[in-house]
């Protein structure tokens, strides 16, 4: 894999999944000179990339071991229609892995992960830019996030969190809103919405086109994406990685990136990777509106996010620790709208879109994972959670730069796979 001049940067890579990891890991490595080849078991951005809610939030994208998650994890126990959805059966893995997530609900810990996240909330956005600046079709409309609660009091405790978010160093600017201020800014809110809060400097997108703009940004600077490539391995010899579809011959290179999301564990098991993935599971569907939607709209009481979607409102919602191939359950997108209907108006939500399922990749501490593996020349980039989209292509500058030199930057430490 050596290079001109008989340096050790890899001239090529393939990169398994084209989500937003995949793909900007993919944009990122060929702006270092690096020949990729990207492979998908569908289309790309069919996982949960497709589906996200769109938004580029660093204010928002925290870690999910804060402690009051605990107590929602208990209540999913009890409560099936529960916004955080947890199956009573028989799983000793899926067991295993709630209870180490479990052990790191302590304010003390969260407070540490915030600033592990740090580097990446402050380039996130930036990173973004670097796209759009290069001809990536970001479309990127800057908004404020505005969060309804239908009490005083949980409005006060986002405002904590917040100022709390804040004195750890995340760049973070809000403010309060009575009813009416409510209203005005989005009129979507309901009148059982009293307060809340305006969360400044975020921005979304149009998830679907982002991908797709992406991919082609990609192909156009030389890359091949084969889609319906479902790999089965991934092997290492004289220096060459070859990753091997179900059916038919390898594609080899000299590194490999696996970005599959909620999948990540099929392909690199302990001890290639010491920290697991699971699927947490989310469900979205657009439904139209009386009133134009002028931006982001959140529900944090019921965990509902809703975003301006070609016209529509992207509604947004769940954690479901379900396996990523279970069947949709109806039931999770009835419960979505029975929290959200009391505190939109104007919405028809007889009139809403198929819904769509996608496994987002939660670890038990919640950070990624993303480096190198102990399979020379083989790395991973998943385990971002719900932050996928907001997070893809800082992560994939800050790992190009990590595989093209071969030394683990500062930011990425907190996230090493061997941790």
């Amino acid at each position: 894999m050596a290079g001109p001049g008989g340096d050790m940067t890899p001239r090529s890579a393939v990169v398994v999944g084209a989500g937003i990891v995949g793909l900007s890991t993919a944009w990122f490595l060929q702006d270092r000179g690096v020949h990729v080849t990207v492979v998908e078991r569908d289309e790309v951005g069919a996982g949960a990339s497709w589906g996200n809610a769109g938004w580029l939030s660093p204010g928002l994208a925290m870690p999910l071991t804060s402690p009051h998650v605990l107590a929602e994890g208990l209540h999913g126990l009890a409560d099936r229609r529960a916004p955080l959805s947890i199956p009573v059966r028989p799983d000793p893995r899926l067991w295993g892995f709630l209870l180490r997530f479990a052990a790191h609900c302590r304010t003390r810990y969260w407070r540490q992960a915030v600033q592990d996240y740090l580097p990446l909330l402050t380039e996130s956005l930036p990173a973004f830019d670097t796209l759009a600046a290069e001809g990536v079709e970001v479309a990127a409309h800057d908004a404020s996030v505005v969060a309804g609660f239908g009490t005083k009091r949980a409005s006060d405790g986002l405002v904590r969190e917040l100022a709390l978010v804040r004195r750890l160093g995340v760049p973070v600017s809000f403010d309060d809103l009575d009813r009416d201020e409510l209203r005005t800014l989005r009129p979507q809110l309901s009148d059982r919405a009293i307060a809340g809060v305006r969360l400044d400097g975020q921005r979304f997108v149009d998830p679907g086109r982002l991908l797709d703009g992406l991919a082609l940004s990609v192909v156009s600077r030389g890359a091949t994406v084969r889609p319906r490539f479902t790999v089965s391995s991934i092997t290492a010899d004289r220096g060459r990685i070859a990753v091997f579809p179900e059916e038919g011959p390898p594609v080899t290179a000299d590194v490999a990136v696996v970005a599959t999301g909620a999948r990540l564990d099929d392909l690199v098991r302990s001890p290639g990777v010491r920290t697991r993935v699971r699927a947490g599971r989310g469900y979205s569907f657009s439904v139209p509106t009386d009133a134009p939607v002028t931006g982001p709209i959140y529900l944090p009481g019921v965990r509902v996010a809703c975003t301006p979607y070609r016209g529509q409102l992207r509604v947004a919602g769940t954690m479901e620790f379900r396996a990523s191939d279970d069947p949709m359950d109806v039931k999770r997108v009835d419960a979505i709208v029975d929290s959200a209907r009391p505190l939109l108006t104007g919405v028809r939500w007889d009139e809403r879109s198929r819904p769509r399922v996608g496994s987002r990749p939660v670890t038990a501490d919640a950070l990624p994972v993303l480096g190198a593996t102990r399979q020379p020349g083989v790395f991973v980039a998943g385990g971002h959670g719900m932050w996928g989209v907001t997070l893809g292509p800082v992560t994939g500058r800050l790992l190009a730069e990590q595989i093209t030199t071969g030394k683990q930057p500062a930011e990425l430490i907190p996230f090493d796979p061997l941790r």
